[in-house]
């Protein structure tokens, strides 16, 4: 899909020049003080969030019956993967589509993109060697205690 982009005072100036877009485009509104806003049309809007909720799901059943496999897609489409320790791979496949079916099923995406950040910044750490030297010991121990549940051990 396409988008356009606006100054989010021309919303509220000049209207016209913004509702029309949304006949073929998604538009961001750019703000300066704050975070930019995303303008749909709700046929869209459900459409992507049907879709996702199917692929998330899809992509769990798949882990749950070819763990392998998921962690190649998820290697294919997240190359960074390749730069964490292989003990910590299938933990950040196992978080990361968690997160995902959540999201897909509650519509709170912000947990899953804020792992999936957490994880990628966690593997260019150990993609550096010194950085992996300084501190890799303690990384994954510190993902595994943000991810177990109270009064289980990593």
């Amino acid at each position: 899909m396409a988008t356009r982009t606006f100054p989010f005072s021309t919303l509220i100036n000049k209207q016209t020049s913004v509702f029309p877009a949304l006949a073929d485009a998604d538009v961001i509104l750019e703000r300066r003080d704050a975070e930019n806003l995303v303008l749909m049309r709700s046929e869209r809007f459900e459409a992507m969030v049907k879709g996702l909720g199917l692929a998330a799901r899809s992509l769990a059943i798949i882990a749950k019956a070819n763990r392998p496999l998921a962690e190649e897609v998820f290697a294919e489409e997240l190359p960074w993967l390749t730069w964490l320790p292989a003990e910590g791979r299938p933990e950040c496949v196992r978080e990361l589509l968690d997160h995902l079916l959540a999201g897909a099923e509650t519509g709170l995406l912000l947990p899953f993109s804020r792992a999936l950040q957490e994880w990628q910044s966690t593997a260019e750490i150990y993609s550096d060697p010194e950085l992996a030297r300084a501190h890799g010991s303690r990384l994954l121990r510190t993902h595994a205690a943000e991810t177990t549940p109270p009064g289980s051990t990593p």
